[in-house]
């Protein structure tokens, strides 16, 4: 097939060196792979063809350097890792296409509400989908009154602000941990705190970012990657995290689970929601999924999918240049372990 060239932000985002290997081991045509990033050391640079440093997402410059980079480097196709492009991205997609460059991204209004948890969850429980109890919180006083609403002390509770990704302002809120063994006898983690430290930490700031608190899911946790055709999921394959470092999986297994696929499907088809889309998902105390937050993009470990047969970043790429998604075998339990590489400059 003839070749083409691909560009992925956030070169020196965790997934990067996995979507890269990717997008080249497909088995069809040569790729070449343009990287770019805000940092002029994105590890991702040392990988590419070509690598390029860009304004943050929220410069006033971003899309006209990108658009620059991309129309000088020929590019075909853009993917994006960076949650923080998303908006910016879709709402300008058409400069990009008037040029030959398609950009695979939703559209601006799901991408609105997917990247917000508050008003996910809002819009998933006003369509009738399964949710966990939660609620938005505005203040300290709000936050404590929540709380309580949700069971604490009796229950613990978690919060993450409405706006964030990865594990950025995620806590969980347990009375009853052993906070002694916690010390001695795991690794150091953040994941775990007070709630009179929450309340100090709030104390010390005027200003109060708002908060989605919720009930603590204490079953399995999957990362769910799918691949979506404007709505229409043609691929759903969920990872249960089996270890985890600063919210990137270490340790994981593809694993079949139908009333997985199956609500994530709800979502997406819900959402109308498009390309590779990632979906946080937990079992609650009854064992049923529900929904911790989507990543409207490629996740960190979407290599995973690749190393089970199935390339979705690759498939992506094929979906935004309208050629046909083959229909490929996922190998199911197929188990992926992380380790440290490096790269030197």
């Amino acid at each position: 097939m003839e070749s083409i060239t691909v560009l992925i932000t956030g070169a020196g985002a965790p997934g990067a060196p996995g979507v890269i290997k990717s997008l080249r081991d497909n088995g069809e045509r040569s790729i070449r792979v343009v990287g770019v990033d805000a940092s002029k050391e994105a590890v991702g640079f040392k990988l590419v063809d070509a690598g390029c440093q860009i304004p943050k997402a929220d410069a006033p410059d971003f899309t006209s350097s990108l658009l620059k980079i991309a129309g000088e480097e020929k590019v075909d196709v853009i993917l994006p890792l960076v949650t923080m492009e998303l908006e910016t991205l879709s709402l300008n997609k058409d400069k990009f296409q008037n040029e030959g460059i398609i950009v695979s991204v939703s559209d601006i209004y799901p991408l609105k509400i997917a990247n917000n948890k508050g008003k996910l969850l809002a819009y998933m429980k006003d369509k009738g989908l399964s949710v966990s109890l939660f609620s938005i919180v505005n203040s300290k006083i709000e936050f404590m009154k929540s709380a309580y609403e949700l069971g604490y002390p009796d229950k613990p509770i978690c919060f993450k602000p409405l706006n964030s990704n990865g594990s950025r302002g995620f806590r969980i809120i347990d009375p009853k941990i052993n906070r002694h063994k916690l010390l001695f006898d795991t690794k150091p983690t953040l994941t775990y705190i007070t709630f009179d430290e929450v309340m100090s930490i709030f104390e010390e700031s005027e200003i109060f970012i708002p908060l989605i608190l919720m009930e603590y899911l204490p079953g399995n946790e999957y990362s769910v990657d799918l691949l979506v055709d404007h709505g229409r999921p043609l691929y759903t394959i969920p990872r249960r995290r089996d270890a985890m470092s600063a919210g990137i999986t270490t340790k994981g297994v593809i694993i079949k689970e139908d009333d997985v696929i199956n609500y994530c499907n709800e979502i997406v088809q819900n959402l109308k929601l498009h390309g590779n889309i990632g979906i946080q998902v937990k079992r609650d105390m009854n064992n049923i999924p529900l929904i911790l937050e989507i990543n409207p993009r490629i996740q960190g470990s979407i290599v995973h999918c690749t190393g089970a047969g199935v390339n979705l970043p690759y498939y992506a790429v094929k979906l935004a240049l309208k050629e046909e998604v083959p229909k490929v075998c996922v190998k199911w339990n197929c188990k992926m372990l992380r380790y440290w590489k490096e790269v030197f400059y």
